[in-house]
């Protein structure tokens, strides 16, 4: 009799925790969001993988690049190589890119600050500056955004000349 008693309580305790994973996973959709006045980035950065839960990564941005690398081929050292990285928002809610960050100082990328709704296009610029570098250099850019994986990289390379 007294076992009885503790298989109830167990199911019981097991269906109150799966009530309360329920209440978590109450998020707005991008069409609540829309509808509920001005969007903040709380609303829109969304947290697809938790500790104890499971991927969401429907409901998120997805960054797609038309290139991810680019070879600029050979140039002389002190050169200045500017190159753009266009991107679109492939995902169901707006694009929201917190940070972008390079390898090295000698490499200084630029991104869009303001939401790329779904479907929408944007540009991240890289400028290297070669001065005091020699043959062979890879400079990757680091992209942190709403997205899953929050972390995207593009990659710039080519062939320094020495001066002489």
């Amino acid at each position: 009799m007294l076992r009885r008693y503790w298989i109830f309580a167990l199911i019981l305790v097991v269906f109150s925790a799966c009530n309360a994973d329920e209440n978590v996973k109450g998020e707005k959709t991008i069409e609540e969001i829309k509808t509920s006045g001005k969007i903040t980035n709380s609303d829109i950065i969304r947290n697809p993988v938790t500790a104890d839960g499971p991927e969401d990564t429907v409901n998120i941005a997805k960054i797609v690049f038309e290139e991810k690398e680019f070879n600029f081929g050979r140039a002389k050292q002190g050169d200045i190589i500017k190159h753009t990285y266009v991107f679109t928002n492939t995902g169901k809610v707006p694009l929201l890119i917190s940070n972008a960050r390079s390898s090295c100082g000698c490499t200084v990328p630029k991104w869009p600050t303001e939401l790329i709704e779904p479907g929408g296009k944007g540009e991240i610029s890289v400028e290297f500056d070669s001065k005091g570098r020699k043959n062979r250099q890879v400079k990757e850019v680091t992209i942190t955004a709403n997205t899953y994986p929050s972390t995207t990289k593009v990659k710039l390379e080519g062939f320094i000349e020495e001066e002489k």
